[in-house]
């Protein structure tokens, strides 16, 4: 007689895609309503400039209201420092364990600064600031219901997947992104998650804004075969633009430092001053630079305008994300990339090497590779503009150039700009409270030293104890004999004091 009993149905993935679509409908509408009010300040602020160049006794106003924005916002930054720039630094921080906060604090003063900060026509971007207000939705609901550990840290990243996906509508995108650029981490219950919750954002934020993807660009032509190798010198001049920008922003933060003109705090101040000229005189400029970028990709302007385009925003970019204001990099990084673009077009034009028709496709194939190159995250860039323009005419152009910048900015040396970031952040005494991990995942990639070896002869980090291993759908509970095989996602219980020492040397036994 067979009296086995029947196959435990495993709720386990179920359970976690309703918790995301939970976390990303919450997200989305946080998220959604951070982007309206942040278009409605930008819109606000071109007005008034366009009205002090008729009236320039209105630049009183504008100095007074700088000062006030200074004063609120800089408080907020000295009782909460992690507020400070794109997030995405901290929640990766967080994601790995080195980094630790209150998740209520960070999410109203994170809304509130960066409406007033983005909303005010300084060129920072809405995305890196929505990450980590998803975030903290996962975290808060992680807190909520008492989770802890790795569970808790895929309900973060899940939040974020859904902080990107109302940002931008790039549910897919935004998903690939959480994984490839701040999670590093592809296990199913982290991308079924992720996904959930992207999904359930992009749903809430169509609500507020429309179904037209963000950066509808309408064009007939797709590019020729004979005009590919321009890809090749596009995506190299991009590698080379990149890099130059990794450099800057990752070091004008301390040249604020040494001018020491104002507290760090109030840096913002030199930001919202200098940036009276180019409201004056290019209103239509100001903000992340999304309209910007429909704009050229509809009609892109001279060469000599083009060129003060780039520069004006590459200057007052670096000018206002350097003071620490809460606000990203992530859409003025592709602006940059579509003014380049439409700039590599239009010089092609001059020189009767290419048609008008083809510089849209220029403009858009330069977003991807030069946000490939400074991020490091060449499959995110791909699958981003892809959705954020709404057509797939151009797959093969974004490929080849965001490999050619991100090739081109490895060779030079650079490394991915959140994580270079978060690790300078972590060199100084971050405000941030450490709390000790419990848990941390390592997945075995190819070429892994500990490939085909059995636990008990891997010579593992001293602290550190295998929990599990997780091979395909299974669930292993590891012994000493136990073969440890491509693909595994290890999960190990890792002591805080030692994470760093611990991290580096697993990602030479997993091959990472």
């Amino acid at each position: 007689m067979n009296d086995t009993k029947p196959k435990k149905i495993d709720f386990s993935r179920i359970n976690a895609v309703a918790q995301g679509i939970l976390i990303g409908l919450i997200a989305g509408v946080i998220v959604s309503v951070f982007r309206l009010l942040i278009s409605h300040g930008l819109q606000l602020v071109q007005w008034f400039f366009r009205q002090a160049n008729h009236n320039p006794w209105l630049l009183v106003i504008w100095v007074a209201v700088s000062i006030l924005l200074t004063l609120l916002i800089g408080h907020w930054i000295k009782e909460t420092p992690e507020i400070k720039g794109s997030g995405i630094p901290q929640v990766e921080g967080q994601l790995m364990g080195e980094v630790e906060y209150k998740w209520w604090p960070v999410l109203w003063k994170k809304f509130a600064g960066g409406v007033l900060a983005i909303g005010s026509g300084l060129f920072l971007g809405r995305e890196g600031p929505s990450i980590q207000l998803g975030a903290t939705v996962g975290q808060g609901f992680a807190a909520s219901r008492k989770i802890s550990g790795n569970k808790r840290r895929i309900l973060i990243a899940s939040g974020a997947s859904a902080g990107l996906s109302a940002a931008f509508n790039a549910p897919i995108a935004s998903s690939l992104f959480i994984l490839e650029e701040v999670y590093h981490n592809f296990s199913t219950m982290v991308w079924i998650t992720a996904l959930a919750s992207a999904i359930a954002a992009d749903f809430v934020s169509t609500f507020f804004f429309g179904l037209t993807p963000v950066l509808h660009i309408d064009y007939v032509h797709v590019l020729p075969l004979g005009q590919y190798g321009w890809l090749i010198l596009l995506g190299l001049l991009l590698g080379l633009f990149g890099r130059l920008y990794q450099i800057v922003v990752l070091r004008v933060g301390s040249w604020y430092h040494k001018f020491k003109l104002l507290p760090d705090e109030y840096n913002s101040l030199i930001a919202f001053i200098l940036l009276i000229p180019v409201g004056l005189f290019l209103p239509q400029i100001l903000g992340g630079g999304n309209q910007l970028i429909i704009s050229i990709g509809g009609q892109a302007p001279g060469i000599m305008v083009l060129l003060i385009v780039f520069a004006v925003r590459f200057i007052y970019s670096m000018m206002a994300y350097g003071t620490g204001l809460p606000g990203g990099i992530f859409l003025p990084i592709l602006t940059l990339g579509a003014v380049l673009g439409a700039l590599f077009g239009q010089l092609l034009v001059a020189f009767h090497l290419a048609s008008t028709s083809l510089v849209p496709i220029f403009t858009i194939t330069a977003m991807a590779g030069y946000f490939a190159g400074i991020s490091k995250a060449p499959f995110t860039s791909i699958l981003l503009i892809t959705e954020m323009v709404g057509t797939l005419h151009h797959l093969m152009p974004l490929a080849v150039v965001s490999l050619i910048a991100y090739l081109t900015v490895d060779v030079l040396g650079g490394t991915p700009v959140y994580a270079a970031m978060l690790e300078k952040s972590l060199k100084k005494a971050h405000h941030g409270q450490s709390v000790p991990v419990t848990q941390l995942e390592f997945p075995v990639f190819e070429n892994a030293i500990m490939d085909g070896k059995q636990i008990r002869d891997v010579n593992w980090p001293d602290g550190t104890l295998l929990v599990e291993i997780k091979r395909g759908e299974r669930v292993i509970v590891p012994h000493g004999d136990t073969v440890i095989r491509l693909g595994d996602t290890l999960l190990l219980n890792v002591p805080q004091k030692k994470l760093s020492h611990i991290r580096q040397k697993m990602k030479r036994l997993t091959g990472e």
